[in-house]
């Protein structure tokens, strides 16, 4: 990573002493496959850029990181490459007003998921290519300036093996051996992208007559490995992508602009998704090898939504540096969850929103490396971490509450004129509320200080104050704010009151929406109410906020949370809940116990499967040392119950079974797994696919009753790239000294495994039933990871950091360690110390969670 890094304030010169014309880049991957290539494999880029600089005799300088640079020529003279390239950048002395620059390089193949991607199938031998950029990987591809705001078009050309496809942007032909691309139009560096390879490739397409009159039409196409086509369901990626189109088509009143739609599934990607222009790239775990529930098909909706609204908000739009980074991210993910609820069979996706996208931003904006939606980007490298809860999920719900503030006409009508104003641009949080401004005729600049300029999260209480009838006689929130960032926001919410019905029910019987501002809101239209059994304060998700209960309402949802009909109420309910044990308000015992009780009668499945998640995590960390045998037993005995009770051959089925794998710790519960492996048990309804053998095999692994020769027999059973991810966790999962060392030895000392094999390795390192185990890694993580910031690739070195962190090992002793890290490494790079203090934090919060748990139980 040294001499990678770029700055704000590098970037800013830059872009104002130079504008881009147009690049033409010449690709050849034919090295991709064949032996006898040492490391690292290389291929040979040619890139010319065609730029104007404001200020002729200038210097300024391009990005490119290579191995090697064969050849630099300016405005027709040949420099030495020896003197002006230092293995990141390219110095470019004496500009004139109109220049050309050509550079012929080797490029390096990845193993990490940065820059042109390698990967061989290990069911075929089969190699794969494909590129991820974002931030700042462009320029381990071609030579270029590599920030956001020097957009330009593109030509690519490519040649690969013979027998293979190619994909870019653009439409491509192949004609004398070389895939020419069409010209995109002006783009950001990090959104081009090539794919190429024997990938099993889908097509289709999509029509619609605009509003002029005129027919558009998207061809459309879909990819994957061709070990995965057997699995592909193309038609459904298609239709959610079609949904996808018209609902944008007819929020946004600007047509797509980008010609085709690609989607290519790729083995090993790092992200989620991509928004290349015309060839957007996701992880191919959204092709699914077994059965999965429908939160699972919901999550690739979303997924597939949000990377095309970017085609809009970050695409055709773009934000000048990584400060405004939501400009994208935020409005992508919004829209994301918008477009799945309005186009899709998805219509309660906003629960899912509520329950688990929430769940993350609050998480994030409670650490201490918490920053506005509207970050401080310094460099490359704070680009490359703030890709994090705040400006997706925490951006998202602002945005919702946005669109409460100003109304969803005005605040769509804001979004057509801004594609209009800034098409093909770059953008700062000004423009935006520019045009939000005039849309809705509010003043944004108060909002935008609260809600995009400030961080931290809220908390809003009930406070009810009952006549002698029993009636209400005022209902007031109460707002709290953390010392650390104390602002408290005005909130758009609504108030629900609930109270049983004969049935027995909880149902809402009166609903106020109002304005929170300051300490203490009395809120208007409630006084004389009927006495409420429960108060939501955030009814219906309007606001971003921390909710909590009044003594009556929590006493309450113990009794009584799965008499809630509403679905999002309980959602809500289960969240507020979730940050109440987080907090140490809620004892971790208490949270499981209401999981065990009510858990099984819930009905959205994205929910449930949220509840096993906190449930288990609930008791890895936040549960006392002496209560975790207990709890384990508990939930283990709780999720067969329910696994027995599920309705055969159901998705409630596949997840508590999933869950029992989770959860199963003791004799018998290991006892059941190995049974339904091996078939001696079974379950009405519940089929044991391959996906599902892998997930009882892990705890079986980790519990010593599955060795190495049953995992190489399961690998037999499924010799995929897939199976080869599960056994390589399973193998690092074995609870053994050596294999502990061996992994740690792997991914530290070593840097032969792949970017997925890494993380593979230290999932299954780092098992809860094994913290002696691993407690000797405490002393040798801090030892190692300036090292590893320093020598690996950023993603690499975030996977280490984060992953290795000694979080099983709960203790003050950890604590402290952490601490003296931090105080002797104060000149650490900033990126590298913001991992830490996060890690450190949620060590912190465990601590507090597991004394609130100890002193439930004493009571």
């Amino acid at each position: 990573m040294p001499g990678e890094n770029l700055s704000r304030d590098e970037a800013r010169e830059r872009a104002a002493l130079l504008s881009v014309d147009g690049y033409e880049v010449s690709l050849d991957l034919r090295s991709a496959v064949g032996e006898g290539q040492g490391e690292p494999r290389t291929f040979r880029s040619v890139t010319t850029i065609r730029f104007r600089c404001g200020e002729p005799g200038a210097s300024s300088f391009a990005d490119l990181v290579a191995p090697t640079v064969t050849s630099v020529t300016l405005n027709g003279r040949d420099l030495d490459p020896g003197q002006v390239f230092d293995g990141s950048r390219i110095t470019l002395e004496d500009l004139a007003a109109e220049n050309e620059l050509t550079v012929d390089a080797q490029c390096a193949y990845s193993r990490t998921g940065e820059g042109m991607h390698r990967f061989v199938d290990p069911e075929d031998g089969e190699v794969y290519l494909y590129t991820q950029y974002e931030p700042a990987d462009a320029r381990r591809v071609f030579a270029n300036f590599e920030q956001p705001d020097l957009k330009a078009p593109y030509r690519f050309e490519v040649r690969a093996p013979e027998g293979w496809t190619a994909w870019s942007n653009g439409a491509g032909e192949l004609a004398d051996g070389v895939w020419r691309f069409a010209e995109t139009k002006p783009v950001s560096t990090y959104i081009t992208c090539v794919v190429a390879g024997p990938y099993h490739y889908v097509t289709d397409s999509y029509e619609r007559v605009l509003d002029d009159g005129t027919k558009l039409e998207i061809p459309l196409g879909a990819m994957c490995r061709k070990g995965l086509a057997p699995h592909f369901d193309a038609d459904d990626v298609f239709l959610i992508t079609k949904q996808g189109l018209d609902f944008f088509h007819e929020h946004f009143d600007y047509p797509y602009p980008f010609g085709k739609y690609d989607q290519a599934f790729v083995p090993e990607y790092n992200l989620g998704a991509m928004e290349n222009p015309g060839m957007v790239t996701f992880r191919e775990e959204y092709i699914f090898r077994g059965k999965v529930t429908q939160a699972s098909y919901e999550g690739r909706a979303n997924t597939i939504m949000h990377e095309m609204a970017h085609m809009w908000f970050g695409d055709l739009v773009t934000m000048e540096w990584w400060d405004d980074l939501w400009l994208k991210e935020s409005f992508a993910d919004f829209m994301g969850t918008f477009a799945n609820v309005g186009a899709t069979r998805f219509g309660n996706a906003w629960i899912t929103f509520a329950n688990r996208r929430k769940a993350w931003a609050y998480r994030a904006d409670q650490l201490p490396s918490t920053h506005p939606v509207t970050a401080d980007i310094r460099d490359l490298q704070d680009a490359k971490l703030n890709f994090d809860g705040i400006t997706y999920a925490k951006g998202a719900s602002v945005l919702k509450q946005l669109v409460a503030y100003v109304g969803q006409d005005a605040f769509l009508e804001g979004a057509r004129r801004y594609f209009k104003r800034h098409a093909y641009g770059n953008t700062r949080l000004g423009d935006l509320l520019s045009v939000l401004a005039e849309t809705s005729g509010r003043d944004m600049t108060a909002w935008s200080r609260s809600w995009l300029q400030t961080a931290g999260v809220n908390s809003l209480t009930p406070q009810v104050l009952l006549d002698a009838d029993g009636t209400v006689a005022e209902l007031a929130v109460l707002q709290e704010a953390a010392e650390t960032h104390p602002a408290l926001r005005p909130h758009r919410v609504a108030v629900g009151l609930y109270r049983r019905t004969p049935a027995g029910d909880l149902e809402r019987y009166a609903r106020v929406e109002a304005d929170v501002e300051g300490p203490r809101t009395v809120v208007d239209g409630l006084a004389g109410a009927e006495a409420p059994e429960l108060v939501l304060v955030n009814d219906d998700d309007l606001t971003y906020c921390k909710t909590r209960f009044d003594e009556t309402s929590l006493a309450t949802l113990r009794e009584h949370l799965d008499a809630l009909t509403d679905p999002l109420a309980r959602a809500l309910c289960w969240s507020a809940l979730w940050n109440m044990t987080r907090d140490a308000l809620l004892p971790a015992r208490d949270f499981t116990a209401l999981v065990l009780r009510f858990a099984g009668r819930e009905s959205e499945i994205g929910v449930l499967q949220m509840l096993h998640a906190w449930a288990e995590s609930a008791l890895v960390h936040y549960t006392a040392p002496a209560g975790r045998a207990t709890g384990e037993a508990l939930l283990a005995e709780g999720a067969l119950r329910e696994l027995r009770a599920a309705e055969p051959g159901s998705e409630h089925q596949l997840a508590w079974a999933r869950f029992f794998a989770h959860t199963a710790g003791t004799e018998s519960a290991l006892a059941l797994l190995k049974g339904l492996l091996d078939g001696t048990e079974t379950i009405p309804g519940l089929e044991v696919d391959q996906e599902l053998r892998w997930a009882f095999l892990e705890p079986l692994t980790a519990h010593g009753i599955a060795d190495e020769r049953v995992l190489a027999d399961e690998l037999a059973r499924d010799d995929t790239a897939s199976g080869k991810r599960h056994q390589v966790r399973c193998l690092a999962a074995r609870p053994s000294a050596a294999v502990k060392a061996q992994a740690w030895a792997q991914v530290v000392e070593s840097d032969t495994l792949s970017n997925a094999l890494v993380e593979a390795t230290i999932a299954g390192f780092d098992q809860p039933s094994q913290r002696e185990l691993t407690a000797p890694y405490a002393e040798k993580y801090f030892a190692v990871i300036e090292r590893i910031w320093q020598e690996r690739s950023i993603q690499i070195g975030m996977d280490v950091v984060r992953g290795l962190f000694p979080s099983f090992q709960d203790r003050r002793e950890t604590l402290d360690a952490t601490d003296a890290w931090l105080t002797a490494h104060a000149d650490a790079a900033p990126a590298l110390r913001r991992l830490v203090l996060e890690s450190r934090d949620d060590l912190a919060r465990a601590l507090r969670g597991q004394e609130c748990d100890a002193a439930a139980a004493g009571r």
